[in-house]
This record gives C-alpha cells, structure tokens and sequence, in this order.
C-alpha cells in the first residue's frame, strides 16, 4: 500500500534530523558548557558522519519499502526523470516535510529550547561568513552531486547490495566540505523543519535552501537524462527485437 510508502518517508526523514541536525546541536551545546574549542574541522567531521551514517541506516531499514529518499530534491529528480508519478511525488515531499517537522519537535523536547536546532544559514549565520550568492551556489553543487549519485547507483538493481553505503558516503562528503559554509543542506525538508520550529534567522533564511536545493536536483536529473539517453535507446530497441521475436516464434508454432 501507498500509505506504508508515505510513513517509511515521515519516520526516515525525522530520523535523519534528530540524528544529523541532533548531533550538531549537542556538539555545540557540549562545547558551550566545557568551554571547549575544537577545530571547525572536528566538528564538520562529526555532523558529516552523523548524516552520512543515518542514511545508511534508514536505506537498509526502509529502502524496500519507500526507497529512502526522506529528501524532496531526491524525489523531485526521481519525479523529473519519471521514476514516480506525481501522486506519489506530493505524497513522498509531505510526507519529508511532516518527518522534518516531527524530528525537529523532538530535538528541540531533548534539549529544552527551540534555538538553532541544526538550522542552514548564510552570513552570520555561516562559520565562514558566506554571502547569499556563494551559499546558492555551494548548495546547489553539492545537491547536484548528491542527486546524480544516487539517480545513478539507483537505476541498476545489482546495485542493491551497496546503494545504501554509496548513497550515505556520498552524503557524507558533501557535507565535509559544505558544512563551514552553510551547514550543508541539500535538503529542503532537512532544512525546513528545523528554521519553522526554531524561526528568527533561521527562518528568515530558509528560502535559500529550498530554492537552491531545488536547482541542483533539477540539474542532475537533466544531465542524467542526457548521459543515459543511448542508453534508453538501446534498451527500447532490445525490447522491441524480443518481442519480435516472440511473435514470430508464436506464429510459428
């Protein structure tokens, strides 16, 4: 049933929060009351692996069930190269949306109070102070790369074994190198839950990763229709030859 689809979606998103944009937030919640100053690049570490490791975990979880995409740029590249119909399309991007919002409510129950709960942001809100224009720029790159992986390791089933691994190292290294500039999101659910509990700033911000996200999905669903075209090709032609064959075999008999 489609419902089963929609909940793997709600749970494996909120998981991805809570895990991911949790273990932001307790780093900088441990730091500020040790008053410990760990590297920037400690701490990036720690928030890529986060989200990196609660991918692999949701893909071996729930990827027969929904395909654990728990991101509607994900989905919004599956929809555009028609590997989902629209219906399905609202129904995973809600369903993202409903899971951010849940496992942002949940954080901010853990730790006491809505700020910052792992919220994108640009300027002042970035650790290197990045502009709208670069932050745009940075985040629809890394959704660019992180889409066309996993449209790319996810169009051949004897890729199965391993998707789960590729997909979630792959959202790891994004986020190494995205997480001083933005925070990384790549994400608009992943991004959206936490800036409406918290609000302020990061509210205020948000649109950036939405929009950007949004165009990095949308590239990598066009160059992967571009590179795979003969490849569709090819394939069409062999299905139309078999069944050919198999009619004049038929008439035959």
């Amino acid at each position: 049933m489609k419902i089963k689809k929609y909940v793997a979606e709600f749970f494996g998103t909120a998981v991805l929060v809570i895990f991911g944009c949790g273990s932001a937030v307790a780093a900088n919640t441990l730091i500020g009351k040790t008053g410990l100053e760990p590297s920037l690049a400690f701490t990036t570490l720690l928030i890529a692996f986060a989200f990196g490791l609660s991918i692999v975990a949701m893909a071996y979880s729930i990827g027969h069930i929904s395909g654990c995409h728990v991101n509607p740029a994900v989905s919004l590249a599956m929809f555009a190269t028609k590997r989902m119909d629209g219906k399905d399309f609202v129904g995973y991007v809600i369903s993202q949306i409903l899971g951010a919002l849940g496992g942002a409510l949940l954080l901010s129950f853990f730790f006491g109070s809505s700020d910052n709960l792992g919220a994108n942001g640009f300027l002042e809100a970035s650790a290197l102070g990045s502009t709208a224009g670069v932050a745009f720029v940075v985040e629809m790159v890394l959704t660019f790369v992180f889409v066309f992986t996993v449209l790319n390791v996810t169009k051949d089933d004897n890729n199965k074994a391993v998707t789960g691994i590729v997909i979630g190292l792959t959202l790891t290294l994004v986020h190494i190198f995205g997480v001083p500039f933005t925070g990384t999101s790549v994400n608009p659910a992943r991004s959206l839950g936490p800036a409406v509990i918290s609000g302020g700033l990061a509210l205020d911000q948000v649109w950036l990763f939405l929009l950007a996200p949004i165009a990095g999905s949308l590239l990598a669903a066009l160059i992967y229709m571009y590179l795979n075209e003969d490849e569709k090709k090819v394939t069409k032609a062999s299905k139309t030859t078999k069944s050919r064959t198999t009619k004049t075999t038929r008439k035959a008999k």
